[in-house]
């Protein structure tokens, strides 16, 4: 494994470390998970050469660029992948994005919020961030609540550049 130069974050139950080609299997099975095609698209990945390649070329960029990105979440207590979630500079939105996605079998145990909480934390209070956005597809009524359940507040609905599909937009501003 090679060494790991970017911030690996912490929480009670899980590490936050940056996503690397490494995790290709982690990726393969996440992109193909029914909730990913529904709500983020499907992205035609169907190997781990595939995977391995999505990271490279969609991930590991930002990450190289701006030192952070996409985190893989680790399970402390048995050191299990259950997904990712991270900080995205994304085109069309006036901040950071917020991004978050678990494995289904992993789905319901509040890793997501705990993993989002302390993705939040870092981007105030380490990258110094002043505000942090998510978007979410309108039928994704979990994903709207667990921004809500982060202090996050609805801010509008946006079309990110080359797509189609209407977004809904949350906010939350450091001090608020």
């Amino acid at each position: 494994m090679t060494e790991n130069i970017y911030p690996v974050l912490e929480t009670e139950r899980l590490f936050l470390r940056s996503t690397t080609e490494e995790d290709a299997d982690l990726i393969l099975e996440l992109l193909n998970t029914p909730k990913w095609k529904a709500y983020i698209g499907d992205r035609n990945v169907h190997t781990l050469e595939e995977a391995a390649n999505y990271i490279k070329t969609k991930m590991l960029p930002q990450l190289e660029k701006r030192g952070f990105g996409n985190f893989t979440l680790i399970r402390k207590s048995d050191e299990q992948k259950i997904g990712t979630c991270g900080l995205y500079d994304r085109e069309g939105l006036q901040g950071l994005d917020l991004g978050y996605a678990l494995l289904p079998k992993f789905e319901g145990n509040g890793f997501a919020f705990e993993a989002a909480r302390e993705v939040v934390r870092f981007g105030f209070e380490e990258l110094r961030e002043p505000g942090i956005e998510a978007i979410t597809s309108k039928p994704n009524i979990q994903s709207q609540k667990l921004l809500e359940r982060l202090g996050m507040s609805y801010k509008g609905i946006t079309v990110l550049p080359g797509e189609n599909e209407e977004l809904l937009v949350y906010t939350l501003v450091l001090g608020q």
